[in-house]
């Protein structure tokens, strides 16, 4: 799913998570199907497990992030859609609560604007979990949403890139 050497990332779609934490598996799947389709020149897909380090060379000399996420706010049923600019739309603090990972997505991005590698343009798109449990199997309100998303993605990226050589 990694770009080929020399050619330059405009956007990267980074799925974050873990598949074998069933629901946290979501941003694996999203780029997963991403991947199958035909995407605009400049775009690279990548999957992290959202250790800060990984996630910041994910995005690194990108002109702009998406990341796709299993997010837990505790408000919303599962499946629900999140769609967050970064990192103006986080709120304050290391981002509680949305992450199921060690170190948090509000960790990640602070580090990168310490150090000076945010992409211009960072965009999230959290989808409300179920169950973070063990296996690789994601919950059935959450699997629907992973073709309905990646289908929103690819209009993002259409538009994003000028509509050349997007399509599935």
């Amino acid at each position: 799913m990694d770009p080929s050497p020399g050619s330059p990332t405009r956007t990267a779609v980074i799925g974050v998570g873990n598949d074998h934490r069933r629901d946290d598996g979501v941003g694996w799947a999203v780029v997963a199907e991403l991947a199958r389709r035909r995407l605009p020149p400049g775009v690279a897909v990548f999957r992290t497990d959202g250790e800060p380090t990984r996630l910041i060379s994910a995005w690194e000399g990108a002109q702009r992030a998406i990341l796709v996420d299993a997010a837990r706010s505790g408000r919303c049923r599962p499946g629900h859609l999140h769609r967050l600019r970064l990192p103006g739309a986080l709120p304050p603090g290391p981002f509680h609560g949305t992450s199921s990972h060690g170190l948090t997505l509000g960790h990640a991005v602070e580090l990168a604007r310490v150090l000076g590698r945010l992409p211009g343009e960072l965009l999230l798109y959290a989808v409300e979990a179920a169950d973070t449990g063990p296996g690789t199997a994601l919950s059935p309100a959450v699997a629907s949403a992973v073709r309905p998303l990646a289908a929103r993605i690819e209009g993002d990226l259409a538009v994003l890139h000028g509509g050349t050589d997007a399509g599935s």
